[in-house]
């Protein structure tokens, strides 16, 4: 049995290496949501090319921690909570992914908008929208770290927060489309923007559901706060 330590100690730190991965791929997915909705807003190209390139990146560090935790599984055997863990940092990475996925969506559609006129203050609120998300994004990262289940409930409460916003901005586009029908194209890719917000606030309560099921090895019993009353049918992929 005395090798048990051993192996024990070796799993964290193989662990250690792989959760410092998404924290690397965290901190980029934080920025690029920031970063898509500036560009929505000020109009600049630039960034929003910038944005679309780092999804690379992300993509490559999720690759990464999943060949990684396949390989620690593997070598390290793990006990029945070190494999719950290291299945934890797989979904993990899995939705960083995706929400790198919305913002570079986001990135391309804010550059066809530039070309346009602004539809009042749409651009705002998607930005206000985009950094209720990134918080809640960075506060359930920081959950996972600490293994903090009342911070990670309450990010998981603020999704409702998000779905509210979508709601109103879904309905001033709405009017705007139905005043204008001229402002119908860009609306649309305003509404996508929107959805793609919305969704990426999804995957944060997702990270967040998988904190409180890493320390309690169940999922929350009462179904998520949801705000979004819309009933729209898009494109955007989940």
């Amino acid at each position: 049995m005395s090798h048990q330590p051993h192996i024990a100690s070796a799993f964290d730190r193989d662990l250690e290496a792989v959760q410092a991965l998404i924290m690397k791929m965290g901190g980029l997915v934080e920025a690029a949501i920031l970063d898509c909705a500036r560009a929505l807003e000020t109009r600049d190209e630039e960034l929003a090319r910038q944005v679309v390139a780092g999804d690379k990146v992300i993509d490559a560090l999720e690759a990464q921690v999943n060949d990684e935790t396949a390989r620690l599984i593997a070598l390290r055997s793990p006990t029945a909570t070190d494999l719950r863990t290291a299945l934890t940092v797989m979904k993990i990475a899995g939705s960083l992914e995706r929400m790198g996925d919305y913002a570079k969506n986001i990135a391309k559609r804010s550059t066809v908008l530039s070309q346009s006129a602004p539809i009042g203050g749409t651009a705002g609120t998607a930005r206000r929208m985009a950094k209720l998300v990134e918080q809640m994004l960075k506060d359930a990262l920081d959950a996972y770290i600490r293994r903090d289940v009342a911070l990670a409930a309450d990010v998981r409460q603020r999704d409702k927060d998000v779905d509210q916003i979508y709601n109103t901005l879904f309905r001033v586009l709405l009017t705007h489309m139905l005043e204008d029908p001229r402002a119908i194209t860009n609306s649309m890719h305003l509404h996508f923007i929107a959805k793609n917000l919305e969704r990426m606030g999804d995957h944060s309560t997702s990270i967040a559901e998988q904190v409180i099921y890493l320390v309690t090895g169940e999922l929350p019993d009462e179904a998520r706060p949801k705000g979004d009353s819309t009933a729209f049918v898009t494109s955007a992929k989940d």
